[in-house]
């Protein structure tokens, strides 16, 4: 069986998608790759950025890659922060910073 490469070097995420996947796929992340280029998540959407990134990735690599991108989406702030979710608290923010 060919491994599935999970764009990403979150250990976190990793873990939720194996959990999803219930262990019959063999996933490999962005740490298997460390010549993998780190995608711009500049899309207008969460599916945007994960379809340039899992393409962008998969194009590098070769391999067969699955991308997502998330974030929160408040409804009295009419959606935001939506795809600038990690950014919410500026350029450089970490969750730290954007959870203040």
């Amino acid at each position: 069986m060919k491994p599935l490469l999970l764009a990403t070097r979150n250990k976190g995420k990793l873990k939720e998608i194996e959990a999803i996947l219930g262990g019959g796929v063999q996933l490999m992340s962005l740490d298997d790759y460390p010549d993998a280029p780190e995608v711009a998540e500049d899309r207008d959407t969460f599916e945007g950025n994960a379809i340039k990134k899992a393409a962008e990735v998969a194009d590098a690599t070769g391999e067969i890659t699955l991308a997502d991108d998330s974030g929160l989406e408040v409804d009295t702030l009419d959606g935001a922060p939506g795809v600038y979710s990690a950014r919410f608290s500026g350029e450089g923010a970490s969750d730290e910073s954007n959870n203040e």
